[in-house]
């Protein structure tokens, strides 16, 4: 019987275990797209303790709290620090065989050196353990960092962010690169038109312009999207139900933006119109300056209202939507492509249905420009756990080349969640070893080394080219 995150977690032959062990472990991590707040980062004080660092905004943990019957006091509530985390200590041996047992403590274990169990017994051990560390300059935010070998971080940020504290990171001795990321959902959610205007009301601020008309917005989008390049930025991220491909005339969206900025709201049609050419626009900018364009598509969001209206969005309250996707995404693709205006990009997606429209739909538009050119991003979300990762890699495998993967990343809040490569690297190996094992794939290691380092870290470095 094996144990429980040995040294071997996850490999099950001895090639896996050569793979991982001599190649992917010392492989960097580029963390191309994440959550972290730049302003933690630049600031880069130590954390009050475990529970601030490590269940702070964590919504899959406050998903598997409330499951387990914890009153939302101990989730998002007021209660202590202590009490949260005595409250999580309790509900891991609950997780048994959700990703959070393995997550929860491959990061006890990569960050404090702690090898036993998570539960209640031995909350206050861990507790103390780690909070103890906490206190170090090792275990301040850019610590962390450089603890996990981490190269380069990709942040989330929106177009009227200052991109202050990024340019602070930039002038420290910070030894992890921290990039933004474009990310303007904001400037194309207009459901309801009250926030909506408060948002271009605060990019009309930043842009120091008045924005009355279309040509306006995206004269201030653009200005925006400049000022981001200039700080680095190469990637773009948009959070979509779906791909919004309606057939509109600019005529219609020059008159839904006077709409919307008279206060009228849209139809769902015009609504669909409008962020159809948002969203085209978008990959017209993002092409024009040479970044990639990543979309993360297919959650339905905020389902439960009473929630939401209490706690607010990204507290726990997302999931799997099933609609279908392969018409438009097509659309939108060939829209960009028509012109030869399709960037380098990347689609996500949420519903393990759709990996083989991703994997089938991304070979529509390669051309020989860029290995890899459109890539089926990793397991996002509900899917970045074992079997999620292996059946977007499996998938990917069968209808692509994996060797062209750019591999992992966090999509994380937390500064803990760099074991999440490790858990990937594993899984990849693994894969490998099994299909050596069975002779699916051919016994030559400098061909299976050179793979693991090249989705492990080289193809992402090659990808982005990062200046």
């Amino acid at each position: 019987m094996r144990t429980f995150l040995d040294d071997d977690f996850i490999l099950e032959t001895s090639v896996a275990k050569e793979l991982y062990h001599n190649k992917a472990v010392h492989m960097p991590i580029i963390d191309y797209h994440c959550h972290l707040d730049p302003k933690v980062i630049a600031e880069n004080k130590n954390f009050r303790n475990l529970t601030h660092l490590w269940l702070d905004g964590d919504h899959y943990k406050w998903r598997s709290m409330r499951t387990n019957g914890v009153d939302e006091k101990f989730c998002t509530g007021d209660a202590s620090d202590w009490e949260k985390f005595q409250k999580w200590a309790a509900t891991v041996p609950y997780t048994l065989r959700n990703p959070l047992y393995h997550w929860t403590h491959m990061e006890l274990k990569s960050f404090f050196g702690y090898e036993g169990i998570l539960n209640a017994d031995t909350a206050k051990e861990v507790w103390d353990l780690a909070n103890d560390k906490l206190k170090t300059e090792a275990y301040k935010p850019q610590g962390l960092m450089k603890m996990m070998q981490v190269e380069l971080v990709c942040t989330t940020d929106d177009p009227i962010d200052s991109l202050e504290y990024h340019k602070q990171i930039a002038e420290s001795n910070c030894t992890t690169r921290v990039l933004p990321t474009w990310r303007p959902d904001k400037a194309m959610a207009v459901e309801e038109v009250n926030i909506y205007n408060e948002y271009i009301d605060r990019l009309e601020k930043v842009s120091n312009s008045r924005i009355n008309t279309l040509e306006d917005l995206m004269a201030a989008l653009n200005q925006r999207h400049d000022f981001f390049d200039a700080m680095g930025c190469k990637i773009s991220d948009h959070g979509i139900e779906e791909f919004y491909a309606e057939d509109y005339q600019e005529s219609e969206i020059k008159t839904f933006f006077y709409k919307l900025r008279s206060g009228i709201e849209l139809s769902n049609k015009e609504i669909r119109k409008f962020k159809s050419a948002m969203l085209y626009e978008f990959g017209l900018m993002d092409h024009k300056k040479g970044w990639t364009q990543q979309y993360h598509y297919g959650a339905i969001r905020n389902n439960n209202s009473r929630l939401l209206e209490k706690l607010g969005p990204d507290a726990g309250f997302d999931s799997i939507h099933d609609i279908s996707v392969a018409g438009s995404m097509s659309k939108f693709l060939d829209r960009l492509d028509r012109s030869d205006q399709l960037g380098k990009t990347i689609i996500y997606n949420l519903n393990p249905a759709h990996n083989e429209v991703v994997a089938t739909m991304i070979g529509n538009f390669q051309d020989g420009s860029v290995p890899g050119k459109i890539q089926f991003g990793t397991g996002w979300w509900f899917l970045d756990q074992k079997a999620g990762m292996e059946s977007q890699m499996n998938t990917l495998s069968n209808l692509g080349l994996l060797s062209r993967f750019i591999g992992m990343l966090t999509d994380s809040r937390s500064f803990l969640s760099y074991s999440r490569h490790e858990y990937f690297r594993r899984i990849l190996c693994n894969l490998l070893g099994n299909d050596l094992k069975k002779g699916l794939i051919s016994s030559d290691m400098k061909l299976l080394e050179k793979m693991v380092e090249d989705i492990s870290y080289y193809n992402a470095k090659n990808y982005f080219k990062f200046q």
